[in-house]
């Protein structure tokens, strides 16, 4: 039985407004932001997403074993690398070496300001806290928000003599980057700031009676149990801020050994909007995805779709794509090629195991034979500021997935992948629409391009519209989750069907 990705006991943000959606899309916009809530960071997102999957019968594999031996036709697993990036397939039960993967990609991270290494700061009485831009965020919308901290610390545990990953999540008003008072401006309205000097939280106030910073003695005067290569967690940081998070992991602050923390908005994502059409939540870019993806996949192997299957259904959401995808982890790494490169070297016996290697992989055919749908947020029209959008191809929210152009390969979609996704879109009655970026505008750009040079793959780039991307609020429609999860569905069950009927290479004169 399916089992919805995330799920609070009790809703706190639902209004009383009559929804105009179906109930069956208000249950999937519920689901997205119940995984949302309860991702603020990638590791989170990776985290909430191996629950689902681990829900769904998929089975956890690491890059550390062999797998021959290890899959089976008509199965399901996911891997994962450094906590933050996850690959999910499955299997299909007609498979065999050389067939076609229909894959979706996305990325689990999104623009957040990041704690520095030595944060510990105050001036004019206040605990500040050092932080970091990570991504191209609209960060003056950072300005006036409760800022909660979230991410991962590594802890020791003295009896085994290991260090543990371990998830924290403080979900409450720590933090806040106040705003200068209009009345203290010299241009009233016009707002600029530093990055460095100007967007640095307040976190409390310090005791002026006694409160002073513990210096690091020189090494040759400390004991072997005293001496630390790095300053210790409690002095590069604030230590009610370790306390904290000491204190939610149930260990001692002594205990940390290290730690990448992120700030958050703790406003929830909640529906929106006169009769609750929009969805108003951090993090849109690309957690709908996450999500979108993840629950198609899990949809697309229930019950005996996966057993008739002949190809490999496969979800990667990478991180690091807000600062260019270049880690090991990174849609520009070796991630999804390693996985790959696994998958299409195994063989099965007349059974069902893959029990064995084959002596070369079917990389190459498999790679001709395959689909990447590279998704990612897409810009929906603003009504204050149309004049940016080009304007034949404004998409508005509500109204489906958006097809993404650009003649520049910013995004790879060729007319091959609209014909592909327009078979689909078809079969799953999900409403298509189309953007390309005025020619005087820039464009971004998404996953796609790197993993389709890296693999050479077919791939389109699409995505959900939305409104503010990049910003610590951002918007998007509530009945697009729906429509993104049953295109995404029917991809996965229809392509290897759908592909053969389109032929790229054999153009007629």
């Amino acid at each position: 039985m399916h089992t919805t990705l995330f799920r609070t006991p009790v809703h706190f943000y639902r209004t009383t407004h009559t929804l105009t959606m179906s109930a069956s899309a208000t249950q999937q916009a519920q689901g997205f932001l119940d995984f949302v809530n309860a991702s603020p960071t990638p590791y989170h997102v990776v985290h909430t997403v191996k629950t689902a999957l681990k829900q769904n019968g998929f089975t956890e594999l690491s890059e550390r074993d062999h797998w021959p031996g290890l899959i089976k036709k008509n199965e399901r697993y996911f891997v994962t690398r450094n906590a933050s990036s996850i690959i999910a397939f499955a299997v299909g039960g007609q498979y065999t070496p050389g067939n076609g993967f229909a894959m979706v990609g996305g990325h689990t991270d999104s623009p957040v300001l990041r704690i520095k290494p030595i944060s510990k700061q105050s001036k004019e009485g206040y605990h500040q806290i050092g932080v970091e831009t990570y991504g191209g965020g609209l960060w003056h919308t950072w300005f006036d928000r409760d800022l909660g901290v979230a991410g991962r610390v590594f802890v020791h545990y003295p009896e085994s003599g290991k260090t543990v990953a371990k998830l924290v999540k403080i979900d409450r008003p720590l933090l806040r980057i106040p705003n200068l008072a209009i009345h203290l401006t010299t241009e009233r309205g016009k707002f600029e700031f530093n990055k460095e000097t100007q967007l640095k939280p307040i976190a409390g106030l310090v005791n002026t009676t006694k409160e002073a910073d513990s210096g690091c003695c020189k090494g040759d005067e400390l004991s072997d149990e005293e001496f630390h290569s790095v300053k210790t967690i409690v002095e590069r940081h604030n230590k009610e801020l370790i306390d904290l998070v000491a204190d939610q992991l149930n260990v001692k602050p002594s205990q940390i050994e290290d730690f990448e923390l992120i700030l958050f908005d703790t406003q929830k994502s909640c529906f929106g909007g006169l009769k609750d059409e929009f969805i108003f939540s951090p993090r849109l870019d690309n957690q709908v995805t996450c999500y979108c993806a993840t629950d198609a996949l899990i949809k697309s192997v229930q019950g005996e779709k996966l057993a008739s299957n002949k190809g490999i259904h496969l979800v990667s959401l990478f991180d690091h794509e807000e600062i260019g995808s270049l880690s090991a982890q990174g849609a520009d790494s070796s991630f999804l090629p390693d996985i790959i490169e696994r998958l299409t070297k195994l063989t099965f016996n007349a059974e069902v195991d893959l029990k064995g290697e084959l002596p070369s992989s079917y990389l190459l055919p498999t790679m001709a034979k395959s689909f990447m749908i590279s998704s990612d947020m897409a810009h929906g029209v603003h009504p204050n500021y149309a004049e940016h959008h080009e304007p034949y191809t404004k998409p508005h929210l509500n109204e489906g997935p958006v097809i993404k152009v650009n003649a520049n390969q910013r995004y790879v979609t060729n007319s091959a992948g609209i014909v592909l996704l327009k078979k689909v879109g078809n079969l799953s009655r999900v409403p298509l629409q189309l953007f390309v970026s005025r020619n005087d505008s820039p464009c971004g750009s998404t996953i796609g391009p790197m993993i389709s040079a890296k693999l050479g793959l077919r791939t389109l780039d699409i995505g959900n519209p939305q409104l503010s991307m990049h910003s610590i609020r951002e918007t998007c429609g509530a009945a697009d989750i729906e429509k993104l999860v049953a295109l995404f569905e029917s991809y996965f069950e229809h392509y290897n069907d759908i592909e053969s009927t389109i032929s790229v290479d054999g153009v007629d004169a």
